[in-house]
């Protein structure tokens, strides 16, 4: 049996962390489960926690985040220790990497640079991480260089046009996506009429790209507001399903119409 950490302040909270680690994946006396995980196993779950963390913002839960940040922390733990493991890094070599990134990002603060708005953080932030960038690829670096193809769709696309944006490649107004979606709903109608099916699914997908544009372009996240008309479409669902039982009405049965109906009192309810 592994020997159990012995608990330390809190200033080395995060030692006992590694330790509690270091022991699940001990080859002799670690957890059967734990020995059996590798980067790729792991990593569905570091995704799943990082989105827990951002639902328990969004409820306003303070002690559930904390629980959620705390999930959260074990990954990066996790992943360092399979990379020693491996002879290739510790979390030692994270935090110092991440420790220096943060130092070299902000010399307003820890150097000479000036920043007296929250624009000047980011014109400065953005050039110390082309900076970097053009280092690593030794002079080949392109606008879009940094957004993983590993994000989700939704909030890729975001970071895409953001980069992109950057450099100017913009319209004007968000009239101007306007425009562009009703050319691209004309194209989607063509598609609907005589397409293929990849013909359809690819002018889908560019109305949907459109559409996180827009949203960009207005200051607002399109995965925060997909995500609230989710909720909101999940609320009137359950209404309408609420009002059936209540009615003994079998909702499968139930005319399109009359669906419809009781689609718009719960929206009259403010649901």
């Amino acid at each position: 049996m592994t020997k159990q950490p012995t608990p330390t302040s809190d200033q080395h909270a995060i030692e006992r962390l590694i330790e509690v680690m270091r022991a699940l994946r001990d080859p002799d006396n670690g957890c059967p489960w734990d020995l059996e995980q590798d980067f790729k196993s792991i990593a569905p779950y570091t995704i799943e926690e990082a989105y827990e963390v951002a639902d328990a913002i969004e409820r306003g839960d303070m002690a559930d985040l904390r629980e959620e940040l705390g999930d959260l922390l074990l990954q990066p733990i996790y992943h360092a220790q399979m990379a020693a493991e491996a002879g290739v890094f510790d979390i030692h070599d994270v935090i110092k990497d991440i420790t220096d990134k943060m130092i070299f990002r902000h010399p307003h603060v820890f150097g000479d640079a000036n920043a007296i708005s929250a624009e000047d953080v980011n014109a400065i932030w953005d050039e110390r991480k082309a900076q970097e960038k053009l280092e690593r690829s030794e002079g080949q670096a392109s606008a879009l260089d940094g957004v993983t193809k590993a994000l989700p769709a939704l909030l890729r696309a975001e970071k895409l046009q953001n980069k992109a944006a950057k450099v100017g490649f913009e319209w004007e107004s968000p009239e101007g996506v306007l425009d562009k979606l009703e050319e691209e709903i004309a194209e989607m109608r063509e598609a609907l009429a005589a397409g293929t099916l990849e013909q359809k699914a690819d002018e889908l997908g560019d109305l949907m790209f459109l559409l996180a544009n827009m949203a960009r372009m207005l200051s607002l996240k399109p995965e925060t507001i997909l995500r609230q008309c989710n909720d909101k479409f999940e609320r009137r669902f359950r209404g309408i399903e609420s009002d059936c039982r209540t009615q003994n009405i079998d909702i499968k049965s139930t005319s399109l119409t009359q669906l419809e109906r009781m689609w718009t009192d719960q929206k009259k309810k403010g649901l």
